[in-house]
């Protein structure tokens, strides 16, 4: 869990979404901030095929540091703070 966000490409996808709406283009049928972002959208900024963004955005929300959100035939992703916040906060704790 701990080597995983650390990935260059996941940190960048993570500060991305911090701002999506300065990051990404408007999306017909879904918000950038109340819904998230398409892996579609994140492959285009990555400059990737769409299975390796997809790739990243699974292990982020699996990790609980996104939350995926089905709209129409798509999923968007978006920032879980919390959790990020969560683990943050261990990597500041004093072992």
């Amino acid at each position: 869990m701990l080597r995983t966000p650390a990935n260059d490409t996941r940190l960048r996808i993570l500060e991305w979404l911090k701002d999506p709406v300065a990051h990404f283009p408007r999306r017909r049928h879904a918000d950038l901030v109340t819904d998230g972002v398409c892996a579609d959208a994140v492959a285009a900024k990555l400059g990737v095929r769409r299975a390796v963004a997809r790739t990243h955005l699974t292990l982020l929300a699996d990790l609980g540091m996104l939350r995926a959100k089905r709209v129409r035939r798509r999923t968007y992703y978006r920032r879980d703070e919390v959790r990020i916040a969560e683990v943050a906060w261990l990597f500041e704790k004093d072992w």
